[in-house]
């Protein structure tokens, strides 16, 4: 079986990789049936050379190639038909910009696995971007408050050589007794941790986070339980919550009042309670200045999270007042938002790199051998031409209907 290890052609570009160099040795060395090849590129975060110096052809043509791996959506006029992709294709949300791409893999008879839906039996994802999203977000977060302040300057984290480069850049933050809020507790949420510990920020439980006064920075990490009640009484039931979060209402400018930053690292379910209101923004008690919105929900549980920004340009402004947004860092009223969708990015060796080891252990044995759990049949989305049986739910998305 022949790996193609494609070249990203969305825009804006992709560094990022589904193998490095050595793994793709690793995985000939430990899978005498696999083959990697390297479609040239310009743009990788590890060079050709790289790949060629360890006997890793590569080529300008992956035709030949049983499966072709990505890390972003492939465009349409780069599908090769009757070919196994792997790539997150961003299409089981019935996302409309990606409607016409999954209609053309099937108009090409390929077979589309799918990275966001390669789970174990519990549901649980096997491969995910979600920890360098999160060490990513929270070191912009500080590198914002730095920007704004003029406390200290960090390089940007697309500036570090991989997130050891970056850990020790983390020795320049000098915050002053700021409170951080940081949401979450997932890969994302985990991510987040890892920077602010690095960083030496202490952390502490909600209620000291909202009752004390501290001589140093400090973060709290809230779960729903911690910002959420019941609109009837009773205690906080997680289960109900996910089912039916409507049932509740949130707390969270409890939090507001008192914190410095706030760093979004949660999912959120659009049937929960937002975190705040626009009004709530306007309140002279709201104290947040910088959001870090790792999740990046456009419209979502922040009402300044009005769209996405990029590598290049991270922050905007917004201004309660008028709901509107304003070139970053313009005025001391206003809010500095971060909002980067492809956070990963920054760090696009040290998020291969993982991404690829847990492609090696925990999904190319299932490609190659037995998959008693179905991990790979219940990631493809399409085969044969046609929606595979879990995602018959897309018929009307790619009928237009």
């Amino acid at each position: 079986m022949k790996i193609g290890l494609i070249r990203e052609g969305k825009i804006p570009t992709d560094k990022r990789v589904p193998f490095t160099p050595q793994q793709a040795l690793e995985i000939q060395q430990h899978f005498p049936l696999l083959k990697v090849v390297c479609e040239e590129s310009s743009i990788r975060c590890f060079r050709d050379d790289e790949y060629r110096t360890l006997h890793i052809p590569v080529t300008k043509d992956v035709s030949d190639c049983d499966i072709l791996m990505g890390i972003k959506e492939v465009p349409i006029d780069q599908l090769i038909e009757n070919k196994t992709y792997f790539f997150f294709s961003h299409t089981i949300k019935k996302q409309a910009y990606n409607r016409k791409l999954l209609q053309a893999v099937l108009k090409k008879n390929i077979r589309l696995i799918d990275y966001e839906v390669l789970t174990d039996r519990y549901g649980n994802r096997l491969v995910a971007f979600g920890r360098y999203a999160g060490i990513v977000g929270a070191y912009n977060a500080l590198w914002t408050y730095g920007k704004r302040f003029k406390t200290f300057s960090l390089r940007r984290a697309h500036e570090c050589h991989d997130v050891n480069d970056l850990k020790l850049e983390l020795r320049k933050v000098k915050l002053p007794a700021v409170k951080i809020i940081l949401t979450g507790a997932g890969r994302v949420g985990k991510g987040c941790m890892e920077t602010l510990d690095s960083a030496g920020i202490r952390k502490v439980n909600p209620q000291d986070f909202l009752t004390r006064q501290f001589n140093e920075p400090v973060y709290v990490q809230l779960g729903s339980a911690d910002y959420h009640i019941r609109k009837e009484g009773g205690n906080f039931n997680r289960e109900e919550f996910h089912k039916n979060p409507e049932r509740y209402t949130s707390t969270f400018t409890d939090f507001t009042k008192v914190a410095d930053i706030l760093i979004a690292g949660a999912y959120w379910n659009p049937k929960a309670p937002v975190l705040f209101t626009r009004n709530d923004m306007q309140s002279s008690e709201f104290k947040i200045t910088i959001v870090a919105d790792v999740t990046c929900d456009i419209d979502g549980s922040i009402p300044s999270t009005k769209k996405a920004t990029t590598i290049a340009q991270p922050l905007y402004d917004y201004d309660p007042a008028t709901d509107s947004l304003k070139p970053e860092l313009s005025g001391e009223k206003y809010i500095t938002v971060m909002a980067v969708d492809n956070l990963p990015c920054e760090l696009p060796r040290s998020a291969s790199e993982e991404f690829g080891q847990d492609l090696i252990n925990k999904v190319l044995p299932m490609l190659v051998n037995a998959d008693p759990d179905d991990v790979i049949k219940r990631a493809t989305i399409a085969a044969n031409g046609k929606l595979t049986t879990h995602f018959e739910y897309l018929t009307d998305y790619v009928n237009d209907l």
